[in-house]
């Protein structure tokens, strides 16, 4: 028995390793043949997950967009969109975001221990607040989305996100989109911050698929034994 779900973790970056811009204003890193594919592999998760400030800064939708794949999900009695999944530490968002309001989906709101009876009195009404620890363990948050049905988790960012999944070996392939340009500002959002990342110049990640969709390219790492070598 496994004891978290199937891990994958995706997003988009500028050749120099960035997230997004300078500003708050959301920089498209993407192409529409990208972001189908992205929609495809939302489609197939059980939990889309992101981090708080993720929700704050770009108020996602988190919804999968193409009708045929709503429909598909609907034929198999599922929701039309995977349960959306996010961690604060002190519960600072808004109810009124999309990440809320958008979606007859689940939503989960994992937080650290002392905020949540607060986070609970503020969010209670729109997501199931759940106590992830004293500082909100991403081992223990998987476990408890296991226990919850959730065999197929996408994490979708930030880069404070993904470094926490992994530097706590919590994910099982990397998506990793490369935008044919720069940002060229440090104190722009990169893609992970310091962390002691089990892949090293001793013990390097296997690249499984380099993929050409249009002016960007799809690098697909295999990081754990796990990992399903699929389209």
């Amino acid at each position: 028995m496994p004891e978290r779900p199937y891990t994958v973790l995706s997003c988009s970056v500028s050749l120099d390793g960035y997230l997004g811009g300078a500003t708050r204003e959301r920089l498209v890193l993407s192409n529409a043949a990208d972001l189908a594919r992205v929609d495809a592999v939302r489609a197939d998760s059980d939990a889309i997950l992101v981090g708080a400030g993720t929700v704050r800064d770009d108020d996602p939708r988190l919804l999968v967009r193409d009708p045929l794949l709503r429909a598909d999900r609907r034929s198999r009695g599922l929701p039309e969109s995977p349960v959306k999944v996010t961690l604060t530490r002190g519960g600072g968002l808004d109810p009124r975001s999309r990440f809320f309001t958008l979606g007859r989906c689940e939503k989960l709101v994992y937080c650290a221990s002392g905020s949540a009876p607060g986070v609970r009195r503020r969010l209670g009404d729109v997501a199931t607040v759940v106590d992830a620890g004293a500082d909100v363990d991403v081992v223990r948050l998987c476990r408890d989305l296991l226990d919850r049905g959730v065999r197929r988790l996408m994490v979708e960012g930030g880069g404070q996100v993904h470094t926490q999944f992994l530097t706590a070996s919590a994910a099982d392939e990397l998506h990793l989109v490369v935008a044919p340009f720069f940002v060229g500002s440090s104190s722009a959002r990169r893609f992970v911050g310091d962390g002691a990342f089990p892949w090293h110049p001793g013990r390097r990640a296997r690249l499984a698929e380099t993929r050409q969709i249009g002016d960007v390219v799809l690098l697909r790492y295999a990081l754990s034994p796990r990992f399903e070598d699929g389209p």
